[in-house]
């Protein structure tokens, strides 16, 4: 049985409620953070001035002279259809801040070298609109919400070059005086955070403001760059701040398990889960290893271990499906396409908030023609195109992400509809870790008392694999097995499935009893 017949049977059974927020009154309620602990947002992370740009010669680049556009929070709104038809219910969108202009990485600079907290990118400007920027982008996210879609804005840990020579008080600084520069991240200072006994008031009063902006503009949640690098206390009473003028405003922490070192000596460390103790909704699963992972047992620790943590939280706590991210190499270049059809069926078979790239649904491999080669003209003080190979551009004005793969497109439609559909046996039905008889293939199993979710897949991406998956008290006599995703049927035996996986292949039933 082939996907796209499975398509319009399974969209049509599962298909997920699209019911809008707004009532007669069009006014918008805040529910992010409800959702975000249920497991319910789709999570689709867009940059906005490439998000609807027009690259009319293919160089990847935008050069407003020949009559090309950049991505604007007004031309942002004539996509807003496109994702919400494919199960899209939550934007992450990457700072909408201005970038700095020296020591600069690219073009128009990194969007994570914010040189300002207290206004929106001017990059984000429509000119032939009367509205002001900050119109402009109320008039964006009020649309999303009439779509239901709920807007995330990110707010970058470090300060651009611009920003510590205005403000060089704001920033930490080296034992013999100069700006930290952390990591290799050259383009950036790291901001002061204080201690856990004292918060840089400095730096704490240009995030409050940040916050309180936000939330003027209509902005539902945050995601917090590179969290850990300040302490618990900042975060607490930030966040504290949030909830007394909205209950729901959710916070993301860019923090993971498997994060231990600061990104500077001279940075603090703060754990994921003391982040979490201050106030964060959640933080980014341990799962852009898959791609590495040979054997189920690598698998299973890894997701067990991060199901076990969001239960150990005496408030409700959940994580992102951070399979793939805009730090990390399109899951097309590393294992083929295979590889994004493996991380769409987890994030719709685990309970996690499903989390994508803008291109990964259409297969893009983030290819720039001109990137890392002299620019025009440039905004900044670089005169090269610098792109990370592979990674969706944060530097310069660049093209529309999208790929031309409409098969990984069915899919992405078809799992973020049968995610919803099962949620509630993801969130309460038990967990179950299925034996098979090969080492690469994984199953695993979410149950309740009327209904089974089967997820298993094949860790090789370079070799077909046959598995024998043992499936405990299952008669086929007795229970209906209902193919989702799948290229053949199984063998049917009593209390097992026997399978032929291809190469990266993943699958999943549903049993009911």
């Amino acid at each position: 049985m082939k996907l796209k017949k499975l398509v319009p049977l399974a969209a049509a059974l599962l298909c997920f409620n699209t019911s809008t927020a707004f009532g007669n009154d069009l006014v918008w309620k805040n529910d992010l953070r409800t959702r975000f602990l249920n497991n319910e947002t789709v999570i689709m992370e867009i940059n906005i001035r490439s998000f609807n740009s027009k690259d009319l010669n293919g160089d990847g680049f935008i050069q407003e002279n020949l009559g090309e556009t950049r991505g604007t929070f007004l031309n942002a709104i004539d996509r807003l259809d496109e994702l919400k038809n494919l199960g899209v219910n939550t934007l992450h969108i990457l700072p909408i801040t201005p970038s700095g202009k020296l020591k600069a990485l690219g073009t128009a600079g990194s969007l994570y070298a914010i040189s300002a907290f207290d206004s929106l990118s001017e990059d984000l400007y429509d000119k032939n609109s009367k509205l002001t920027l900050d119109e402009q982008a109320k008039k964006f996210i009020q649309e999303a919400h009439k779509k239901n879609i709920r807007i995330i804005v990110d707010v970058p840990a470090c300060g651009s070059y611009d920003l510590y020579l205005e403000r060089p008080d704001l920033f930490a600084s080296t034992s013999s005086g100069e700006p930290v520069v952390p990591s290799d991240w050259t383009d950036v200072r790291l901001l002061s955070a204080g201690t856990e006994d004292k918060i840089d008031p400095n730096v704490y009063s240009l995030y409050k403001d940040f916050v309180k902006y936000m939330i003027e503009l209509g902005v539902d949640g945050i995601r917090a760059d590179v969290a850990h690098s300040k302490t618990a206390a900042f975060w607490k009473e930030l966040i504290s701040f949030s909830r007394e003028k909205d209950p729901e405003f959710m916070w993301l922490a860019e923090s993971s398990e498997s994060w231990h070192d600061p990104i500077s000596p001279y940075a603090v460390f703060t754990p994921y889960d003391k982040l979490l103790e201050a106030g964060f909704d959640g933080y980014y699963g341990s799962f852009s290893n898959l791609k590495n992972w040979k054997t189920s047992k690598e698998f299973y620790t890894q997701i067990k271990y991060t199901l076990d943590e969001t239960k150990k939280f005496s408030n409700k706590k959940s994580v992102i499906g951070a399979f793939t991210t805009h730090d990390e190499v399109s899951p097309i270049l590393l294992k083929g396409p295979q590889l994004s059809d493996m991380i769409i069926w987890l994030n719709s078979t685990l309970p996690v908030n499903s989390y994508y790239v803008d291109g990964f649904q259409t297969g893009d491999d983030y290819y720039y023609k001109n990137g890392n080669k002299l620019a025009p003209e440039s905004n900044t003080d670089d005169d090269i195109y610098f792109t990370h190979n592979g990674q969706i551009d944060i530097f310069n004005l660049s093209r529309k992400p999208e790929g031309n793969n409409t098969d990984l497109k069915n899919s992405f439609l078809l799992g973020n509809n049968v995610k919803n559909s099962i949620l509630p046996v993801l969130n309460t039905g038990s967990f179950t870790l299925l034996k098979t008889n090969n080492q690469h293939i994984f199953a695993y199993m979410f149950s309740n008392n009327s209904k089974k979710v089967i997820t298993i897949g094949n860790l090789d991406f370079e070799s077909c694999e046959k598995t024998i998956v043992r499936v405990p008290k299952f008669n086929p006599k007795k229970n209906k097995l209902l193919p989702i995703k799948i290229s053949e049927m199984p063998e049917i035996k009593i209390g097992k499935l026997i399978m032929n996986l291809k190469a990266g292949e993943i699958t999943v039933f549903i049993i009911n009893d």
